[in-house]
């Protein structure tokens, strides 16, 4: 998964070219974008430091799917984004560039703050219809309204349903915990959906966990599921190094058990965001960021292509 493993060089729009590392089944691509972030910048670096931290995770076997997604998958390299214009644009940007590459390949893209989620959904829609969402964060990301902005990285999700992007039955939250008016922590609820909040999941581990797995798995059914993951849905202890962290938080092992358990799901593709490297501490957050990502691809790669890395 590290870059060092592929001909691709950061900010680079080499993607659009024909290159054998890019017929592969999967992509990893940057979205180095932080321009919409309300507390602390810095997640324009987290693609670099994701991969980076990747390192020591390309040289065996994903120890619950027994495969490795990397002979399955190349890197797009980092979408190249007008950080100074405005958020339309940008996203304009991205859903562009990202429906290019959605169209070839099962993606995983890095940010980034979460409002680069909106225009990844967009081009998902594109080419899927109306899509699942399995969205962890300790944010709801439903405010209408957020500190002052129309449109950002905590409303993503409320303008994602407004737009029709994604069926509302079948959105789920899972890690929610900061403070917030109740009309925008239970908004998805309010439209049908599943919340399950950080208080409801403490204690809650392994075999613990299979309750919320099999709803889960029954809401969604087969639809094209779209997963996000916010890092900091982690507790700060696991991921210190983000914008706006939340004391409360899930802990490595649950979102590691939620990312294995819902692998049969029908997921076209996920997005890891809002690692911002300048506040981590001694690479907790990259690293976490980068196993949880490792282990998305390797259950898609066991899913899709079979353990044994034949085609299923």
């Amino acid at each position: 998964m590290s870059q060092g493993q592929f001909a691709y060089a950061s900010n680079s729009n080499r993607f659009l070219a024909a290159d054998p590392l890019l017929a592969q089944p999967f992509a990893l691509v940057g979205v180095p974008f932080d321009g919409a972030v309300t507390n602390r910048p810095g997640a324009r670096f987290g693609p670099q430091e994701i991969r980076r931290a990747s390192l020591m995770l390309c040289d065996g076997l994903h120890p619950f799917f027994n495969v490795s997604p990397l002979a399955h998958l190349g890197d797009a390299g980092d979408l190249r984004l007008p950080n100074a214009s405005a958020l339309a644009e940008v996203r304009a940007r991205i859903e562009q560039d990202a429906r290019t590459l959605m169209a070839r390949h099962h993606c995983v893209f890095l940010g980034g703050d979460h409002s680069v989620t909106l225009a990844l959904l967009r081009a998902a829609h594109a080419l899927h219809g109306r899509l699942a969402l399995v969205h962890f964060d300790a944010h709801c990301d439903t405010w209408q309204d957020h500190f002052g902005e129309p449109s950002g990285h905590g409303t993503w999700t409320y303008e994602a349903i407004a737009e029709g992007l994604v069926e509302p039955g079948q959105c789920v939250q899972i890690g929610l915990r900061s403070s917030g008016e109740r009309a925008a922590r239970e908004y998805v609820q309010d439209q049908g959906g599943l919340i399950y909040t950080a208080r409801q999941l403490r204690g809650l581990d392994g075999r613990g966990l299979a309750p919320v797995v099999a709803a889960v798995l029954a809401r969604l059914g087969d639809r094209p599921c779209y997963l996000t993951l916010d890092i900091d849905c982690l507790d700060p202890a696991f991921a210190p190094g983000t914008g706006t962290p939340e004391p409360g938080g899930l802990t490595s092992s649950q979102v590691l058990t939620l990312l294995e358990e819902l692998a049969p799901l029908n997921t076209v593709a996920m997005d890891c965001c809002e690692v911002a490297p300048a506040y981590d501490h001694a690479e907790l957050t990259s690293n976490a960021a980068a196993t949880l990502v490792w282990t998305y691809l390797s259950g898609q790669v066991a899913r899709r292509v079979g353990r044994a890395g034949e085609a299923a």
